[in-house]
């Protein structure tokens, strides 16, 4: 008996799609594709030079571009290691991120090495733009520090000085 699901796009809604050699549309993507690839924004150490970034290299990951998210979320620092990002409905901000192009195939070796608590999400950026992205359990930030009015990890680190 053959599957219902036919390729990636029978899971994910197709804005979350991309693809290097066909439109962007999840109909026309072939069954769970090697080319196939999901953005998924990053606000931690997953970002560009920083400690985990080697995960989403290793995976065959592409750097798209820097944005904000939607000026609903907060941020904590979790132990000074991680931040970890949460949407709320009120006392929100634009959380800076970087959006990566990564292989379907590889998201799940990305989730699995990212520390406990942490999860992908659907996440609106600036624009609008609802993509998939590293969000915290809300339980995970309790009693951590919040440094949303930093407006991101990056500049926390960079207020904080070499460790």
């Amino acid at each position: 008996m053959a599957s219902q699901f036919q390729s990636i796009g029978d899971f994910f809604p197709s804005p979350l799609l991309t693809s290097t050699s066909r439109p962007n549309t999840a109909r026309t993507l072939a069954p769970i594709a090697m080319e196939s690839s999901l953005k998924l924004a990053v606000n931690g150490t997953l970002m560009r030079g920083l400690e985990l970034n080697p995960n989403l290299l290793k995976v065959g990951a592409t750097f798209l571009y820097e944005t904000t998210t939607s000026p609903s979320y907060r941020l904590w620092s979790i132990g000074d290691v991680h931040p970890g990002m949460v949407r709320v409905d009120q006392g929100g901000a634009a959380i800076a991120l970087e959006v990566w192009a990564v292989p379907a195939a590889g998201l799940v070796q990305v989730l699995q090495q990212e520390p406990p608590g942490l999860c992908i999400g659907k996440v609106t950026l600036a624009d609008g733009e609802i993509v998939l992205g590293v969000l915290a359990e809300p339980l995970l930030c309790q009693g951590q520090r919040e440094i949303t009015n930093y407006g991101g990890w990056r500049a926390y680190q960079q207020d904080q000085g070499p460790g």
